[in-house]
């Protein structure tokens, strides 16, 4: 019997997981805030992410543990919010450290939700898990508690790995459907300067990626991201190709700090230059479906 935990696998990356290993797995659980509940080998478990209440037995002869929680980014960086983003993350890694202690037969991988956020804002430099440099400011300092509270709890029977994913586009949720949105109302023009880069990965090699290194038992850090890192220029102007738009009004900063704030974001969602490379997977052979991001959107859009 083969076993998958999903810690909150009931949002966009978690279906994206549980389509991927629905047919690898003969019993997955998704642990949640929602109630419990079983459809097929889909065990829903609740839990607060905070306490260990009963939700932790679970963990016993998992074969993989994933774990994806944390509170949004996509909010406004009130004192309120950026406590709750630390918090949802520091939180839910240490009573998933104490669970996994606490087993007699613990999972024998867990891999643990970071983000390519971690490297400073680049224009100058790819960033590789070897090279990449990590900078400070808010969300880079919780990117590296996160990590810093997955890694310095021991776990002998358990490896461990850090994810440091980019967005992820795909058809059913994240980042890909308010940029199209936008994109058809003809506002898929250039965001600020254009010259900041977006580390992204397809859905699907978001998911492949993890089953390799699962498969390939890599533990560390490694950064879950396409080859190619491009421009928000050049993103913007292959999103339009694709969905056949002519007119593409660029924002400039002014206007993102207006708009963000009126529907409650940061503009360092979309200004952050994210150069980051995915250097130890494909070091270790891993082959992307979509290595470019014109095989991406023709993909999610046809």
């Amino acid at each position: 019997m083969k076993k998958l935990i999903i810690a909150a696998g009931t949002g966009f990356l978690g279906q994206v997981l549980v389509n991927h290993f629905e047919s690898k797995f003969d019993e997955i659980i998704i642990l949640t805030r929602g109630q419990n509940s079983v459809s097929g080998k889909i065990k829903l478990v609740n839990w607060d992410a905070k306490t260990l209440t009963g939700w932790e037995t679970e963990l016993e002869n998992a074969d993989v543990l994933i774990n994806l929680a944390g509170k949004s980014v996509d909010c406004r960086y009130t004192e309120k919010n950026k406590k709750e983003i630390l918090l949802s993350r520091i939180q839910s890694t240490k009573v998933l450290n104490q669970a996994v202690l606490a087993c007699a037969n613990p999972p024998k991988h867990w891999l643990n939700s970071s983000t390519s956020t971690i490297y400073r804002f680049s224009l100058d430099k790819q960033m590789s898990e070897e090279n990449g440099e990590i900078g400070n400011d808010f969300s880079m300092n919780v990117a590296q508690s996160w990590e810093k509270s997955f890694f310095k709890t021991a776990t002998p029977n358990t490896l461990k790995t850090a994810l440091r994913t980019s967005i992820v586009l795909g058809r059913n949720g994240g980042a890909f459907i308010p940029l199209k949105r936008l994109t058809r109302l003809g506002l898929g023009g250039k965001q600020g300067k254009g010259n900041q880069f977006i580390s992204w990965i397809h859905a699907e090699d978001f998911a492949r990626a993890i089953d390799f290194i699962i498969e390939k038992q890599m533990t560390g850090v490694v950064n879950i991201v396409s080859p190619q890192p491009i421009s928000n220029t050049d993103f913007m102007a292959q999103l339009r190709k694709q969905l056949n738009v002519f007119i593409g009004i660029p924002t400039p900063e002014f206007l993102l700090k207006i708009g963000a704030k009126i529907i409650g974001t940061e503009t360092e969602l979309v200004l952050k230059s994210r150069n980051v490379i995915p250097k130890r997977l494909q070091e270790n052979g891993f082959v992307f479906e979509y290595k470019t991001l014109e095989t991406a959107l023709n993909n999610l859009i046809k």
